[in-house]
């Protein structure tokens, strides 16, 4: 299941669901409490003062994959929400308080999500719109998460199931249609972190749902069974997306691929996107 990334304070928490329940990353939420500079040195140090949390780590820290800052699917020890008020105990911080009372909320929304999934939708819709995205990205961008999630569905029904087999089939349909890879496109963007798709052109956008759609329609029509041919549908998948992509290219004597990401739209444009709503 795609990642997602959540935000206390300015500071960006990468969280994944797994056993039905929200995991926080716990490098990510030691530096948003301590601002420290080398959370891994702090985690250390922290379990050593704390004999027990140190006793128990192995109990609270389960290493899931998310996306590490060059880019990659990497795994990255993380905690539930249970876990997690553990750990921020041993954390000396002003911001500890206030941070309980957030994560409590996060865990409470998801909750909500699974009792009424289209609640998720809504949130997400309304994220983005507080972040200044236009109605029309917006549409495209939710549109393009259920595709998404078409996708996976599928994956799953054909054995595919593990994260990192996730991100190489994803890499496969993006390197055929775009002609770079995740990690490459990131690079032209200038992001780290950041999700690639949440500072996509509609343009970038639209190829990425026809490259997946079509992955989807082709797994199922060469009835693709394990990694291996679910890979060579990905392609396929891809491919398609990349054939147009080059089309419309050479009709516009324009590409497609852009470095143009959300950070750098100038505040003019944004304000100018939300007036013409």
């Amino acid at each position: 299941m795609e990642a997602s990334m959540a935000v206390f304070r300015g500071k960006e928490i990468r969280k994944t669901i797994h056993n039905n329940e929200w995991w926080f990353s716990i490098a990510d939420v030691v530096e948003a409490l301590t601002d420290s500079t080398d959370s891994r040195q702090y985690i250390k140090k922290m379990r050593r003062r704390d004999s027990e949390l140190n006793s128990n780590w192995g109990t609270i820290c389960t290493p899931l994959a998310m996306i590490a800052p060059d880019g990659k699917m990497r795994e990255t020890n993380c905690a539930n929400t249970e876990g997690i008020f553990r750990i921020i105990q041993s954390i000396p911080s002003s911001k500890a308080e206030p941070f309980k009372r957030w994560l409590a909320k996060v865990g409470y929304e998801r909750v909500q999500e699974i009792e009424d999934p289209e609640l998720a939708t809504k949130r997400t819709r309304a994220l983005y719109k507080a972040k200044g995205y236009s109605d029309d990205w917006i549409e495209k961008r939710m549109r393009g998460i259920a595709i998404r999630e078409e996708l996976t569905d599928e994956w799953k029904e054909r054995e595919v199931r593990r994260e990192k087999e996730y991100a190489i089939l994803t890499a496969e349909i993006a390197k055929a249609a775009f002609g770079v890879t995740p990690g490459e496109h990131k690079k032209l963007k200038g992001l780290i972190r950041e999700n690639l798709r949440d500072h996509m052109t509609d343009l970038e956008l639209i190829f990425s749902m026809l490259g997946e759609a079509a992955t989807t329609e082709i797994t199922r029509v060469d009835d693709a069974k394990g990694f291996q041919e679910s890979k060579r549908a990905a392609y396929k998948g891809g491919e398609v997306a990349g054939k147009a992509r080059k089309d419309l290219e050479r009709k516009t004597r324009k590409k497609v691929v852009s470095p143009e990401n959300y950070l750098d739209i100038p505040q003019k444009r944004r304000k100018r996107l939300n007036e013409k709503e």
